[in-house]
């Protein structure tokens, strides 16, 4: 039977729980890769997919349908000037993964007694390198959209949640060779192209833009307190700091924060909104630090000046793009398999459980 693309809303369900937690966090830049395979009762084989992101920019993409690994963004024609077969050799350990996934999804059915219905098995790792010059990688696996194995890159052991999982961490744990590798890639390696794929897209992920800021505000019905909201749109690189002051101080009574999440130009977009007795409007303000403004901004509050205005379209217009990018993110599926002999992006091919 010939391979179909999985639904969109398959990977948004199964990997949400993957991503929280190892993905996030305030990182000046990161390189991560996510692979998945997907099997639905109504498919012979599962659908296989591997994304490359750079920040939150895909640069390259892998799916069972073209076979190819390919690149997502106009700068990474440069990887194939300087090495014309880069691509044709990150495709075959691509298919590699592919068929190892493949397997593993088998195993993994057997172990858990499980049989038709839907399945997933999921690797993401990475590397962050932050603002401080501080570094730090991971290493994950997750089948059904729950964590599956997690690599201690300080003591070189897996860590497993459970008795199915613990079958293969023994296994892993048995070879210390191959965890000191991973250790190597993700605090060495990993930034080394992390830092190789930046001076490549420089002009797009170096750039600085500086947020617009506006506030929006209304009056509630029920109890005469006010609420105002704080948008912070087309912002780069992603570091913000957006917070309500209260008398020059951070004030977090009453607060609501939005989710950060990219724009379709790839600047961000952040809100924070707050309720307040009117009486005391003129204590707060809001308070925005970012690399593109040469000094903070602090906003004062403005009375409301209809109770019915678009306030709470907003915060939903904020909260579906926010689902929208979430959706994005889960959808994305890598690995990456590296030989030890060339200089490519990814590791070794991943290992059988």
């Amino acid at each position: 039977m010939a391979l179909r693309p999985a639904p969109f809303w398959l990977p948004v369900m199964v990997a949400v729980s993957l991503l929280r937690g190892s993905c996030l966090g305030a990182s000046s830049h990161s390189l991560k890769y996510f692979f998945t395979s997907i099997l639905e009762p109504s498919q012979e084989l599962p659908h296989f997919v591997i994304v490359g992101y750079v920040d939150d920019q895909v640069f390259s993409y892998y799916d069972s349908n073209s076979q190819r690994m390919k690149p997502r963004v106009s700068w990474m024609e440069k990887m194939g000037k300087e090495d014309p077969q880069y691509w044709d050799r990150n495709t075959q350990m691509a298919r590699g993964n592919e068929e190892m996934f493949r397997g593993n999804l088998e195993i993994l059915r057997s172990r858990y007694n499980q049989s038709e219905g839907l399945h997933t098995w999921q690797v993401m790792y990475g590397c962050e390198l932050r603002r401080d010059g501080s570094r730090g990688g991971f290493h994950q696996y997750g089948y059904e959209g729950r964590t599956f194995l997690t690599f201690d890159k300080e003591t070189l052991t897996w860590v497993a949640p459970d008795l199915q999982a613990q079958m293969t961490q023994r296994k892993w744990d048995g070879l210390p060779g191959r965890n000191q590798y991973l250790k190597g890639y993700l605090e060495k390696e990993c930034i080394e192209w992390l830092e190789k794929l930046l001076s490549y897209g420089n002009e797009t992920l170096l750039r600085t833009e500086p947020p617009v800021v506006t506030m929006s505000s209304r009056t509630e019905v029920e109890d005469g307190m006010e609420t105002h909201v704080c948008r912070v749109h087309g912002f780069y690189p992603r570091e913000i700091d957006a917070s309500w002051t209260r008398d020059g101080e951070v004030w977090l009574q009453d607060t609501f924060h939005g989710f950060l999440t990219p724009n379709t130009d790839g600047t961000y977009h952040y809100w924070i909104s707050i309720q307040i007795d009117p009486k005391e409007r003129g204590r707060y303000r809001c308070h925005v630090e970012h690399d593109g403004l040469q000094d903070p901004l602090d906003l004062e509050l403005k009375e409301p000046t209809d109770s019915k205005s678009n306030l709470w379209l907003i915060i939903i217009g904020c909260v579906v793009a926010a689902l929208v990018v979430v959706g994005g993110i889960a959808g994305i599926v890598v690995f990456f398999n590296r030989r030890q002999e060339d200089y490519n992006a990814v590791p070794r091919r991943n290992q059988a459980i």
